[in-house]
């Protein structure tokens, strides 16, 4: 195959994948963690009582960890935009690799010089 119809292949692949980039939607780092509380029953001794589920975002502000409370209904939408932070990560990284090779393959780089005998 010669290096324009290359060139060309990997192209429309990069565009594939920046058009899937554009359908992510909202975009947020971080984890949700289910949290449940379990003391005992203060009108009933000897008896649990558990408080929960409640569910914890926490990611990385400023180079510290934030954690924020969130409702069940908060959770799904929370967790598809982390979801689709990692659709984006790996996302970009095969735009990376697809620029470079579109890069090696339309722009000439230095010669090799010859090795000395």
């Amino acid at each position: 195959m010669d290096g324009t119809h290359h060139a060309q292949r990997l192209k429309k692949r990069y565009e594939r994948l920046a058009a899937r980039l554009a359908r992510l939607g909202p975009i947020v780092q971080g984890t949700i963690t289910e949290r449940t509380i379990t003391t005992e029953d203060p009108h009933n001794s000897g008896t649990p009582k558990t408080i929960g589920p409640y569910y914890q975002w926490t990611f990385k502000r400023n180079a510290k960890t934030v954690t924020v409370n969130l409702s069940a209904s908060q959770r799904r939408s929370f967790q598809r935009a982390i979801d689709n932070n990692q659709k984006l990560e790996t996302l970009l990284t095969q735009m990376r690799e697809l620029s470079r090779q579109m890069l090696d393959a339309t722009t000439q780089g230095v010669q090799k010089r010859k090795r000395r005998k």
